[in-house]
């Protein structure tokens, strides 16, 4: 799992030779930093990347650089998990108080299940 600090640090420490480019998983990129690192140019640019590294919220970083990850991407899904049972449970509730019928409680709780 990649680290938002980490590669903001990278930037702004070793960005002019594009490590960090190589961290974030973007070879062509940190390729290109080393061939002109002796410009002075990508350690320009590398700045105005930490910054945007620094302001970029998790969330975003997350989607942009570890989408890849099953743990990031099941958290998601048992969250959806939970809202359904807990759907589930108001159902059951409402059944129980006489507010819907039978029917009612059967068929929707049928469509629940099903979505999981």
């Amino acid at each position: 799992m990649k680290n938002k600090v980490t590669a903001a640090l990278m930037a702004l420490f070793l960005g002019s030779i594009g490590i960090h480019k190589f961290y974030l998983g973007q070879n062509f990129a940190g390729i290109i930093y080393l061939l002109f690192f002796w410009t002075g140019l990508p350690a320009i640019i590398a700045f105005f990347e930490f910054l945007g590294l620094i302001l970029m919220s998790d969330r975003a970083f997350d989607a942009q650089f570890n989408q890849r990850l099953p743990a990031y991407q099941n958290s998601l899904t048992t969250e959806s998990a939970r809202d359904r049972v807990a759907v589930l449970g108001e159902l059951k509730k409402l059944y129980d108080m006489g507010v819907i019928t039978a029917e009612e409680y059967e068929e929707k709780r049928r469509k629940i299940l099903d979505s999981l």
